[in-house]
């Protein structure tokens, strides 16, 4: 672990978390809790995730809270929790409740049409190698797995297409680890973060584990008295407090909260 931002300290966080009524751990799915595959469905999380996960909410003192890009009706089966956990989808577009109430904001009508046009381009990327997701709010194209030189290709024709589209502000195009996303702007998972933070209180501790562009959103959005992690393999830029290489590092970082919070 190496910490990346100064004054924090993972020492005097910890202790804050052992003397906290109430923590909350929001987690981003692929590449944090899981490692990448070629085929998302078959994503599960790293050996021991789990039942680390499971421990840790046991006593009632920690909220667990997915945020990720995934739609939620993929995201669920592969969570093989105890206890269902909140989930953030497609970057804060849907809440899904433990109870399973379920909440999706309202996409305007110029993110509807241009979603629909960008639908209309999955033919010719694919010809060219790609895989296209549609979710609720955005449309992704995956290359995980396809050589540079088609990568080359699906990433010059995506960005050419979205050019001559002119850029609609009713939609970002975003780059993830394998592929990019044409998502509704309007709604991020820094968004989500700050929901869940407010409606936690000021006593709460924080913490906020990603590792992808997508999750600096989220990590601008931890107050200074929690913990934004960067989990990846590499050191990059980021927003991040502390960097962990999964899945050693994570895991270590998991035990010990539970450790803190056992007192």
């Amino acid at each position: 672990m190496r910490i990346l931002r100064t004054p924090f300290d993972l020492d005097t966080f910890f202790v804050d978390l052992s003397r906290a009524p109430r923590a909350v751990l929001m987690l981003d799915y692929d590449g944090t809790l899981a490692p990448f595959r070629r085929e998302p469905a078959r994503a599960a999380p790293y050996p021991g995730i789990v039942p680390a996960l499971d421990e840790l909410t046991a006593n009632g003192r920690t909220r667990l809270v997915i945020v990720s890009g995934r739609w939620t009706r993929d995201l669920l089966p592969l969570l093989a929790l105890r206890e269902r956990p909140e989930i953030w989808g497609v970057y804060g577009w849907e809440r899904l409740f433990p109870d399973g109430s379920y909440v999706i904001g309202a996409l305007p009508e110029a993110a509807r049409a241009a979603l629909v046009v960008a639908d209309g381009w999955a033919q010719d990327l694919m010809a060219l190698g790609a895989r296209e997701e549609r979710k609720p709010a955005s449309i992704a194209f995956h290359w995980r797995g396809r050589r540079e030189q088609e990568i080359g290709s699906i990433r010059e024709a995506l960005v050419h297409r979205w050019t001559k589209l002119g850029r609609p502000s009713a939609l970002a195009l975003r780059d993830f680890d394998g592929g990019m996303e044409l998502c509704a702007t309007g709604h991020d998972k820094g968004d989500a973060v700050r929901t869940v933070v407010a409606e936690a209180g000021s006593d709460a501790v924080i913490a906020f584990l990603g590792d992808d562009y997508a999750d600096e959103d989220a990590f601008r959005a931890v107050p200074d008295t929690g913990a934004a992690v960067l989990v990846s393999h590499a050191l990059r830029q980021t927003a991040a407090h502390l960097w962990l290489q999964p899945p050693g590092e994570l895991l270590m970082f998991l035990r010990r909260w539970r450790a803190a919070q056992r007192g």
